[in-house]
């Protein structure tokens, strides 16, 4: 995974609650066994007519050339529905390293921060005034303050990460590399 420390970035405001996972990336689109390659079958449905890559939704707003950026903005409940680890590997595969939203279902709040896809939760006060924001305004986000900012306004929150993810993400590990990290303090405990 690449680390993630500090990002700025405009973002591509989704105003739409309860996003299910199969929303995010529909089930028959799971046939794979890498994570490559999602990103472009993210939110498929909402994004062309007729599953027609050539004829795209206009009034979808990952269509719109005016918004761009490493961060999602949805609105509340995203992630929710069944447990597909796909949908993490969709948003990441399509470019964005930060999801905020002000309610997360937990599975997938989990299979975000297990594949390098920070899950950032705001206050639903908090949230509108990001939506309020223009295409070109930015928002920075700090994880190791674990806060957010709307940088036009600077207005700013906190966000909670358990201690464990937020090392792994400062540093760029999955599981696997966390308790390599560990190998010395590992290798001293077992001598003892």
């Amino acid at each position: 995974m690449q680390s993630l420390q500090n990002i700025t970035s405009k973002f591509i405001p989704l105003r739409i609650e309860n996003v299910d996972t199969d929303q995010i990336i529909p089930a028959r689109f799971l046939k794979a066994t890498t994570k490559d390659g999602f990103g472009k079958n993210l939110f498929r449905d909402w994004r062309y007519e007729n599953d027609d890559e050539t004829k795209p939704k206009a009034d979808f707003v990952l269509n719109q050339a005016q918004y761009s950026g490493a961060i999602l903005v949805a609105a509340k409940n995203f992630g929710c529905g069944s447990s597909r680890e796909h949908a993490a590997w969709s948003i990441l595969d399509y470019g964005f390293k930060v999801v905020v939203s002000s309610f997360f279902a937990d599975i997938f709040k989990n299979n975000a921060l297990n594949n390098g896809v920070l899950p950032v939760t705001v206050s639903d006060a908090f949230l509108q005034q990001i939506f309020a924001q223009g295409p070109n305004d930015t928002l920075s986000i700090d994880l190791a303050a674990q806060t957010i900012t709307i940088d036009a306004t600077g207005a700013f929150e906190t966000f909670e990460i358990s201690a464990y993810k937020k090392t792994c993400l400062l540093n760029g590990y999955d599981d696997i590399d966390y308790l390599l990290s560990m190998r010395d303090e590992i290798a001293a405990f077992e001598a003892k």
